[in-house]
């Protein structure tokens, strides 16, 4: 059998099942980290719950992706979570699902494992939404999400150092309400309202355009010139003021 002819035949067990987003729909890549528990708290055993060396590492592969390649327009993170919109035209690898999925784990965890300097691995899933509407609603479930995590993650670490198992800790949270696991911080010294916002709320990132002073070599003189730069927003805005910053963001971009 020619070459050409066994190309054309394996090939179609290769591709038969790639599936693609429609044009028209928008893209939201959500990468997680595997084992992370594991990796953070008992190999390399960050500061718990919230660790700000780790939090710049999350932060900064979340930047590296807004660059690789994909016209992304806003990414945020949470613990080892990160999110990622894509611009609605954008088109790169024929929106085919599996190749977004390879090649954004593959590059999240290639660039998480050099700043670690071990292996930190993400899995990636796609969600396909029909409209803006979806899209706020997406980014603040994760936002929502956030909150309830750091909430219950400051809870059973503050059991955790003053005395309770593992088991212990989880049982003695699963039946309080967000009242009282805000009166058990306090009790330690802990006002959940008064702790760092990028731990409750986690970190927006997205494009902003600024103003550069450049050099014309034509006529010598000094020119303002307009570049765009990733902001970093450690205190994004809660609720309602979220999804009205959400809408404006996606707006802008069509």
């Amino acid at each position: 059998m020619k070459f050409d002819e066994l190309d054309r035949k394996m090939r179609v067990f290769e591709t038969a099942h790639d599936h693609c987003v429609l044009p028209g729909l928008y893209i939201v890549a959500r990468l997680d980290g595997r084992g992370f528990t594991r990796l953070t708290k008992e190999i390399h055993q960050f500061e718990a719950p919230y660790d700000e060396k780790f939090c710049d590492m999350m932060v900064t592969t979340t930047e590296y992706l807004i660059n690789c390649g994909i016209d992304i327009i806003y990414g945020y993170n949470q613990s080892d979570e990160i999110s990622l919109l894509f611009a609605r035209d954008e088109s790169t690898f024929g929106r085919k699902l599996r190749k977004l999925n390879s090649v954004l784990a593959g590059e999240a965890s290639a660039k998480f494992s050099l700043l670690l300097g071990d292996i930190g691995a993400f899995d990636c899933r796609i969600s396909q939404l029909p409209n803006v509407e979806e899209v706020v609603n997406y980014f603040r479930w994760r936002h929502e999400d956030a909150h309830r995590n750091s909430l219950n993650s400051h809870c059973y670490w503050s059991l955790r150092r003053n005395g309770h198992n593992a088991t212990q800790a989880t049982k003695r949270l699963q039946k309080m309400s967000v009242a009282d696991k805000n009166e058990l911080l306090f009790q330690y010294g802990i006002n959940f309202n008064q702790l760092p916002n990028w731990q409750k709320r986690g970190v927006g990132l997205y494009w902003e355009e600024y103003e550069k002073l450049g050099y014309n070599p034509v006529n010598g003189e000094v020119v303002p010139t307009t570049r765009r730069r990733i902001h970093y927003d450690f205190n994004l805005p809660m609720k309602d003021e979220y999804s009205e910053f959400l809408q404006k963001l996606v707006m802008a971009h069509g």
